[in-house]
């Protein structure tokens, strides 16, 4: 009997409105993305002050950590308490995927800087330029490496300073650091490979009602997308071969 596979998501987002309706929260936008038949996965809101028990890390094959409208730089009692999960999680090598915010807190547990986006909020669907040079054929990318991936970036941080160790895998025009990683076991990802274009809709035209960002750039979100989706598929078979430890044969 294969044992079942057991995966946390570390959820430092509220569930909107409209994704609870549409999809059941976050939880299953998260599940359905890098989620297989047969695995068990809970969700912790870390948001929220919910953590698992130090005792129980052992027992998950992989982590992922979601976006947040907060920034991974603040001291907010429950960013330093995931920023001490993370580094425990980090010490026994087990795999964390970090999606935007996330990608933002393994930076900072690993002695990198985080900080507001030199360039400005990033808020469209945008093309990544992948380091083809610093990824090995035949790891979880494939043997065809893409020279870029569409993905859709929400963010108004990014890192400024890569931890020591980490390799940069992509970047973008206005972003350095784009995609990195560290060793075998940390994934860091600056988009947001589980959104689509309706839950990135929605997020615009909220932020447009609370006065966060102006018609203009609201207007140029969406054109982004107007012909073109991002490659979610290959980004999914990306994140799931890190996460389940596969080696993709082609």
């Amino acid at each position: 009997m294969v044992d079942q596979k057991k995966f946390a998501l570390f959820l430092a987002t509220p569930d909107s409105e409209f994704v609870k309706k549409e999809y059941g929260g976050y939880h299953n936008v998260f599940v359905e993305t890098f989620g297989d038949e047969g695995e068990h996965w809970d969700s912790f809101r870390v948001v929220e002050g919910e953590f698992p028990d130090e005792k129980d890390l052992e027992k998950y094959d992989g982590f992922v950590i979601s976006g947040s409208s907060h920034d991974a730089f603040q001291n907010d009692e429950w960013i330093l308490k995931l920023c001490e999960i993370v580094k425990k999680i980090d010490e026994m090598k087990k795999k964390i995927l970090g999606i935007c915010f996330g990608h933002q807190i393994i930076a900072r547990v690993r002695g990198g800087t985080v900080g507001r986006a030199r360039k400005g909020l990033e808020l469209a669907l945008g093309n990544i330029t992948i380091v083809k040079d610093a990824i090995t054929p035949g790891s979880y990318f494939g043997d065809e490496i893409p020279d870029s991936i569409a993905i859709i970036k929400l963010h108004q941080d990014e890192v400024l300073v890569l931890p020591e160790g980490a390799k940069v895998l992509a970047y973008s025009e206005k972003y350095e650091v784009e995609m990195f990683s560290i060793e075998d076991h940390l994934f860091c990802i600056q988009g947001h490979p589980e959104y689509n274009k309706e839950i990135l809709f929605e997020i615009v035209d909220r932020v447009l009602r609370l006065g966060y960002i102006k018609q203009e750039l609201a207007d140029a979100a969406k054109a982004s997308m107007e012909n073109k989706g991002a490659d979610r598929k290959l980004l999914e078979k990306i994140c799931k071969n890190f996460l389940k430890g596969r080696v993709p044969a082609n």
